[in-house]
């Protein structure tokens, strides 16, 4: 019975693969806007976030003060979750190949 159904599970995922190449191959090649706006999105979603982070980060300083600096922290926290954010982009579209 289990083996039936990882069987069915690798014929949907080689018909999803399938379907999505043929709706490649009709839509045409990506060209170089897409790819200069996937980049942008990328910058984006990296900068806003440490942007905000930083700010934060400052207002802390400013209003609590104390041993750490809240704006470094904040830089570090804005960029990981940039980073997260433009990896799951990416990672959204290479999936959809």
């Amino acid at each position: 019975m289990a083996q039936r159904s990882d069987e069915d599970r690798f014929q949907r995922a080689v018909a999803d693969k399938e379907r999505r190449k043929l709706q490649a191959r009709r839509r045409g090649d990506r060209g170089p806007w897409f790819w200069l706006g996937m980049f942008g999105l990328v910058g984006w979603s990296v900068a806003i976030p440490t942007i905000v982070g930083v700010a934060l980060g400052v207002w802390l300083d400013r209003n609590l003060g104390g041993r750490i600096s809240w704006t470094l922290t904040m830089l570090l926290v804005g960029a990981a979750v940039g980073c997260w954010t433009a990896w799951y982009w990416v990672e959204r579209e290479s999936r959809r190949k």
